[in-house]
């Protein structure tokens, strides 16, 4: 059974700055690509930003220039650096990772349960 569970989200006021990790946990043979995606009320789940095994990464638009995604292989956890944010980035933030739970097999996609973050003076 693997797990991914995000920690770091709450309030903030506009222009501050939050950092939330999300750490892998059961049965990991090797993680490859990992991610974070948020949602917002009443809309679809979009892409904030992903992190590949050697480290490259790729950004959602709206996101460029304030936050950073790194990763620390060793402890199987992902980090997103938040900064500068808007109110507009208030939604429920979901981590992911492409895992592979034992030698030859798939990797699979799995999901944390998201946690909030909500910008608001």
């Amino acid at each position: 059974q693997v797990q991914l569970v995000e920690s770091g989200g709450g309030l903030v006021q506009p222009g501050g700055s939050l950092r939330l990790s999300c750490k892998a946990s059961g049965s990991i043979f090797s993680i490859g690509d990992m991610g974070w995606y948020c949602q917002a009320s009443g809309k679809e789940r979009e892409l904030v930003a992903t992190i590949t095994s050697y480290g490259s990464t790729n950004y959602g638009d709206s996101v460029k220039g304030r936050f950073t995604i790194s990763r620390d292989a060793a402890i199987n956890t992902v980090y997103l650096e938040m900064n500068s944010l808007k109110p507009e980035d208030t939604a429920v933030y979901y981590c992911n990772g492409l895992i592979k739970v034992r030698w030859g097999t798939t990797r699979g996609t799995y999901w944390g349960r998201g946690i909030e973050v909500t910008v608001s003076s």
